[in-house]
């Protein structure tokens, strides 16, 4: 069933990058996505099956999308049809429909539309694949780097399987590495420590480590030599860049982490997903949003400090950027990481907003109405108001400051923590002299 072939390079060109020259002719090729194509796993079965079906694959980029696509025209004499959505519009749809159609009443062949970049395509653009998917005129596969259920509409999700593709591994990287090196670059040497470091430029992305042995491969040419050491890789390749989408699945994954390890109470893995954003190129003025935004959701009055700090370290890195601001972010979210944690302002907040929206307008009962009339007054606007401070322990034990008819809620649960469970003693007092004022009215 699948296509052989005698040796890597015939086709495409030589001239080709060396990326596309050595993109597999075969699913046994395929370095990587082992949990999709092993013995038994999805995308083995379905290649095995001999029947087409289509899916939509997600995963970063440089992890075999659009070579797993191409396999599959291969494997089923498929018609391989590419569109990209950074490129094209409903125009390029149609016109990619009826070269289909020509195909199929031409040679019988069925065509495989495939969609680079799937979630750049509007609503409208993705609803016009539908009915031809639908009719089976084309097998539809999409390939995107953010969350299909998100970025590609409903319909066309549950017309098409999703597969989860995944960064390379070192391991499979140095896989890749020394195939490379065996089929197009035979005649250099790396030192090991150079390997590694090349395999960590590429960041689990294989398109990545085959663009920067090409360019070293044309750099050593250029300089006639034949073993890369550390000081030529340096001189070769420009600074490091990790792969780091700042608007996409990898930046809210990355935020989500940093957020979890402050609440988790680990200041070591909070702070490495700080500097790896850092390092990634996110907005520090986002992340001191963020991190504002933690004080306030995860430690709130258990220890106002954070709140207050926060701020500091936001206004710090508007005064000072980088990388000076930096460091007041870090420390920031060290001491968040450290400090007592409380949700309970968090919850009470949230459970007020559910109540709000669900119940109706209630009317502000008399005796807490302002009365800066003569009119509003002979209304009774403030009668039989208590002024806390005249009262016992500047209290008024058993007074009502809800609508009247709303049943007894208690939005407000302190935690046992940090300045919070003194709030907590405080308020329990509190409830013990309403009691002690509702008992004694009987």
């Amino acid at each position: 069933m699948f296509p052989t072939r005698d040796n890597l390079f015939d086709s495409p060109a030589p001239a080709a990058p060396l990326a596309e020259r050595l993109r597999p002719k075969h699913i046994d090729e395929v370095i990587g996505q082992s949990h999709l194509l092993g013995p038994g796993r999805p995308l083995r079965l379905a290649f095995e099956s001999g029947k087409l079906h289509s899916m939509i694959l997600w995963g970063p980029p440089g992890v075999g999308k659009t070579t797993l696509a191409r396999l599959m025209a291969s494997a089923f004499d498929a018609e391989f049809v590419p569109l990209s959505a950074v490129l094209s519009g409903v125009k390029d749809i149609r016109d990619a429909i009826a070269q289909a159609q020509h195909t199929l009443q031409q040679s019988g062949r069925h065509t495989i539309l495939f969609v680079d970049e799937v979630h750049r395509f509007n609503k409208s653009q993705q609803d016009a694949f539908l009915p031809f998917v639908e009719q089976g005129l084309v097998t539809f596969i999409g390939a995107t780097t953010e969350n299909p259920s998100f970025e590609v509409i409903s319909a066309l999700l549950s017309r098409a399987q999703v597969y989860v593709l995944q960064a390379l591994s070192e391991a499979e990287l140095n896989q890749l590495f020394t195939r490379t090196q065996q089929l197009a670059l035979p005649d250099l040497e790396f030192d090991d420590a150079v390997r590694e470091r090349i395999v960590g430029y590429a960041d689990g992305d294989a398109r990545r480590l085959l663009n920067v042995l090409e360019q070293l491969q044309t750099a050593a040419q250029t300089a006639h030599i034949t073993r890369i050491d550390a000081d030529f890789l340096d001189n070769a390749l420009a600074q490091n860049l990790r792969r780091f989408d700042k608007g996409g699945e990898a930046f809210y994954d990355q935020i989500s982490a940093l957020h979890k390890s402050v609440r988790g109470s680990n200041p070591d893995a909070a702070l490495y997903w700080l500097v790896r954003m850092l390092d990634g190129g996110a907005d520090p003025r986002y992340l001191a949003r963020r991190i504002v935004r933690m004080a306030w959701e995860d430690i709130g009055l258990a220890d106002p400090r954070a709140i207050q700090l926060t701020l500091n370290a936001a206004q710090t890195y508007e005064q000072l950027g980088s990388p000076e601001g930096e460091l007041a972010l870090a420390q920031a979210v060290l001491y968040l990481a450290a400090a007592a944690k409380s949700n309970a302002g968090y919850v009470a907040y949230n459970a007020a907003r559910a109540l709000v929206a669900q119940d109706g307008s209630r009317p502000v009962p008399l005796h807490l109405r302002n009365a800066p009339t003569k009119l509003m007054k002979q209304l009774d606007y403030g009668k039989d108001y208590r002024y806390a401070h005249n009262e016992v322990e500047g209290y008024a034990a058993g007074e009502n400051y809800f609508p009247e008819g709303l049943p007894e809620v208690n939005f407000y649960q302190p935690a046992d923590r940090g300045l919070e469970a003194k709030i907590a003693e405080k308020l329990a007092h509190l409830r013990e002299l309403d009691a002690a004022a509702k008992r004694n009215e009987k």
